[in-house]
């Protein structure tokens, strides 16, 4: 058997996932079937009909697609079974039932944005970032009863400098994370299936080392002034620029603005401020306190605003603060 006739379906939602898909499509493999959400509703009255990103390309590549309710439906497993797929491939999807990745003869594997075991959840990417790594990566795994725990096949690393944020790394991953499938599949067909991937527990030291990626809520991204600047400053990047973190931030003549912040730096230096203190110029300086400095914010959205930079917040902001 040769790539051309491998069987291949695809399991995948927002555009991380498409860069596979098209990776697998124009590199010449057999994608038979698209599994994808739903359309959901969009605009004011939820009139309008939003097709998932992975929908719109699969649909421009002429390829077929399901789009089930539930993963459970007796009719969507007979449309799945009726592909007769080889492998499944999963990218940014949802959690599968044993009776739909267990299908193929050659199993179900996922592409997971991380380097395994670590980072096991919903938002690898901003957690690695919010920890202060200075590694990441794509890891693809044969699925599992329990979430984000099979049998790793292949990973790849990419560094993760200070200047990074959840935007750029996200990028570099789904680039990555595309060669990585085809390599992975390659793989599979080489050995008719007979991989030798690695059982997570065996890289495991110590439970307490794992570190999560839970999914993220708005009071996830809540910033604590509280912390270092370099906590906070991590805290900002890895939540930019989606969902962003947040504060309210509370100036001398008691107004309280809430704003997202995107892009910030940070600076070290003694000071007898209450951390969450503003501090500002007026001009082109905002700032903040923390514990052992100052987190200038460079880029926000006011609540109710478009985004700007703190330049122009501060021109069509008259506020009171401690001058800076």
């Amino acid at each position: 058997m040769n790539k051309g006739n491998l069987r291949i379906v695809f399991m995948g939602t927002p555009e991380f996932a498409v860069w596979s898909l098209r990776a697998l499509v124009e590199g010449g493999y057999q994608v038979v079937g698209v599994v994808t959400t739903p359309d959901k509703p969009v605009g004011r009255h939820g009139s309008v009909l939003q097709p998932s990103a992975v929908k719109q390309y699969a649909t421009s590549a002429g390829l077929p697609v399901l789009q089930p309710e539930k993963l459970k439906e007796e009719c969507f497993l007979a449309d799945l079974m009726d592909l007769k797929a080889d492998i499944q491939i999963v990218v940014a999807f949802r959690m599968l039932p044993e009776v739909v990745w267990n299908m193929p003869r050659y199993g179900t594997f996922n592409l997971h944005a991380s380097l395994l075991p670590q980072y096991r959840g919903a938002a690898p990417i901003n957690w690695a970032i919010i920890n202060g790594e200075k590694e990441t990566g794509v890891t693809t795994f044969f699925i599992a009863h329990d979430i984000d725990t099979g049998k790793i096949i292949l990973q790849r690393c990419i560094p993760v400098s200070e200047t990074d944020d959840a935007g750029t790394v996200h990028d570099r991953l789904m680039e990555a994370g595309s060669a990585l499938v085809t390599e992975t599949v390659d793989l599979i067909l080489k050995n008719d299936g007979e991989v030798n991937a690695i059982p997570q527990d065996t890289l495991i030291l110590n439970e307490k080392d794992l570190l999560p990626a839970p999914k993220i809520y708005k009071e996830t991204c809540r910033i604590d002034w509280r912390q270092s600047a370099e906590k906070v400053y991590n805290f900002v990047r890895g939540l930019s620029p989606y969902p962003a973190a947040w504060s309210d931030l509370k100036f001398s003549d008691n107004e309280v603005i809430q704003m997202k912040i995107f892009t910030a730096e940070k600076r070290f230096e003694e000071h007898c401020l209450t951390s969450g203190t503003v501090r500002t110029d007026g001009r082109k300086k905002l700032e903040v306190a923390v514990n052992d400095g100052f987190i200038g914010i460079l880029s926000l959205q006011p609540a109710g605003k478009k985004r700007m930079n703190v330049k122009d917040f501060l021109n069509g902001y008259k506020l009171n603060a401690e001058i800076a």
